[in-house]
């Protein structure tokens, strides 16, 4: 019998070189799912008007729209800036993409914050390539949600560009300090590292739960399909233990 084919429509920053292979990879292990991509303008990650304005809703409904026109069964949102303008951007979004488009949507920072809600993590390892004023702002937020980021590291970046450069061995050392506090979890924040296929030997090495945010859009796309996540085990906990 044939299965039906299933699309994911995702959204991603038109810098990016990271989440569009690792997502891809990802779901090279379910044959019937597919990962299809729209992108809009973000080269610059900080706290000035212009690079805030790179996450004007309306930009950002027009790549949907684009998405649209695949039939994408659900539209997700592979970025992490609602870390930062706050986590009831991405709420709104999701309304703002549905009504638009008639497509249900999320995104990586709501998974991410589902899954911290679903395991009762209240204290996290927050891992970002991010400049000092966006980590003490996404900090600020998460404290917000009764979450505490008792260990960070972040690389005082800015250029989204750069972000995919940072070498694996580097995020890997990130991820091991802020283990060292002993948090609930540790999320490397942010989708243009490559990051994702770090979490399930870390989460070996430490026994604390990795969270990825090019994964956690993944995982919860494919939870909104009803589709088996286990096959996804090889990238981290949260795709064979979460329901």
């Amino acid at each position: 019998m044939q299965t039906k084919r299933l699309r994911l429509g995702i959204l991603t920053p038109s810098s990016n070189t990271a989440l569009e292979p690792l997502t891809s990879a990802m779901l090279s292990t379910l044959p019937q799912v597919s990962a299809h991509f729209a992108r809009f303008t973000v080269t610059e990650i900080s706290l000035t008007n212009q690079a805030l304005g790179q996450f004007d809703v309306n930009r950002i409904l027009e790549a949907a729209k684009q998405l649209a026109d695949a039939r994408v069964d659900v539209i997700a949102w592979s970025g992490t800036s609602a870390g930062w303008l706050g986590f009831e951007r991405d709420e709104a979004l999701c309304r703002q993409l549905t009504e638009a488009t008639g497509i249900p949507a999320t995104t990586s920072v709501l998974a991410l914050n589902e899954i911290l809600a679903k395991t009762g993590a209240r204290r996290l390892g927050l891992v970002t390539p991010y400049t000092d004023d966006v980590q003490e702002r996404i900090i600020r937020n998460y404290e917000q949600l009764g979450i505490e980021c008792v260990a960070e590291r972040h690389l005082g970046l800015s250029e989204n560009f750069s972000f995919a450069t940072v070498p694996d061995t580097l995020l890997a050392d990130m991820m091991r300090e802020a283990a060292f506090a002993r948090p609930d979890a540790v999320t490397t924040f942010c989708t243009n590292l490559h990051a994702a296929h770090l979490a399930q030997s870390f989460e070996r090495e430490t026994g604390i739960p990795a969270y990825d945010t090019v994964a956690t859009v993944v995982w919860k796309a494919l939870r909104m399909l009803d589709v088996n996540t286990s096959a996804l085990s090889g990238w981290g906990s949260i795709f064979a233990s979460l329901e």
